[in-house]
């Protein structure tokens, strides 16, 4: 059993009713993450074959086979319905390949942030856990947005250490693509 472990309270042999009401917390938090990343995504406008069917993507995601590259341009207001129907769909995908696939998050046109530090971490810890004993990845984030640069900062912290090397870039498209050993035009701004 995990246990939660916060300032100033034990959680040792002597667990009070608060230590077990913050663990039953965390894992109805996690269980409830799971049952979102496993939902259908509905917001589809890009679909690739794949094994004689075809995947369909959520908004402002793509997938580069070749390059073996998913890439991701959230526009205008970023919250937790946009980042569960990615984070299903890369589930899919990964499902599907099992082979590595590289990301990219373009996230220059998010122009609202409506996530907290509590879905940040359940998202870091179920990638961290889902993508568990598979060949190392990379995932790059572009971040401009105040807000969006400390979660994208707690995501590349909680998943160290795993195979999924998150990198978080300023504007710079150049360096994103030498990272991840991709065209510059598919790291280039979007103009749709």
């Amino acid at each position: 059993m995990y246990h939660l472990i916060v300032p100033g309270r034990s959680c040792g042999r002597e667990k009070s009713a608060n230590c077990y009401a913050r663990e039953f917390r965390v894992l109805h938090m996690l269980r409830e993450f799971f049952l979102m990343a496993h939902r259908k995504c509905d917001d589809s406008v890009f679909a690739y074959k794949l094994s004689g069917t075809a995947m369909i993507f959520p908004f402002g995601v793509q997938f580069h086979a070749e390059q073996r590259l998913l890439v991701w341009r959230p526009r205008g207001l970023l919250d937790e319905k946009v980042v569960s129907d990615v984070v299903a769909a890369l589930g899919q995908l990964e499902m599907e390949l099992h082979e590595p696939v590289n990301r990219f998050s373009d996230t220059a046109g998010v122009e609202q942030v409506d996530l907290n530090y509590e879905y940040v971490i359940s998202v870091a810890f179920y990638r961290r856990f889902a993508y568990e004993h598979r060949k190392p990845i990379k995932s790059a984030i572009l971040a401009t947005h105040p807000k969006f640069i400390h979660y994208a900062q707690i995501h590349a912290l909680l998943t160290r250490g795993s195979p999924i090397d998150v990198r978080i870039f300023p504007d710079d498209r150049s360096a994103v693509a030498q990272w991840l050993d991709a065209p510059v035009e598919l790291i280039a701004v979007d103009s749709t």
